[in-house]
């Protein structure tokens, strides 16, 4: 490996950090600051869509039609993170519980999520997510979900509005 490679490799902080700030985007319902973490090219799996999502502007049009029908995040804890280290790249999971609202409906989903993170010039974004249900029976962590700090194991946590 060159000494180039060994400068742009990822660190488990980065990825910490930048998970922290996408997660916290979307507590907010941050439609700028959370689509500024996605590559242009980054695809997206989620359970609920038929079809995989090919690119950033794809689900920035997804989202907006969220949007459009009301829909905002009301609240997003993340809990048993794990970073997995590929050199440039990086892998970050996650079990995520997520509420949403559209309207007077309010609805708290327990979720796994990965996402895949890249390092692109100066910035770390993430290129691919992939979203699926938790099991019902699944093990969840004891960490506090109201803990902000990476170092913590718990990404960010947040209410909205």
């Amino acid at each position: 490996m060159n000494s180039h490679q060994q400068v742009n490799q990822l660190t488990e902080r980065e990825v910490l950090a930048a998970a922290a700030e996408l997660v916290a985007a979307f507590s907010r319902t941050d439609t700028q600051a959370y689509f500024a973490a996605f590559s242009p090219e980054a695809t997206f799996i989620f359970h609920p869509e038929a079809q995989r999502i090919e690119s950033r502007s794809e689900y920035e049009d997804l989202w907006n039609g969220w949007l459009a029908d009301g829909w905002s995040v009301t609240g997003c804890e993340s809990t048993d993170a794990r970073v997995q280290l590929c050199g440039t790249s990086a892998i970050f999971s996650h079990t995520v519980k997520t509420t949403t609202r559209v309207g007077e409906i309010t609805e708290t989903l327990r979720e796994r999520e990965t996402i895949v993170f890249t390092r692109q010039g100066s910035r770390i974004l993430a290129v691919h997510e992939h979203l699926s249900t938790a099991p019902s029976g699944a093990a969840e962590s004891s960490a506090a979900a109201s803990s902000s700090t990476p170092e913590a194991g718990v990404v960010a946590s947040g209410t909205a509005a």
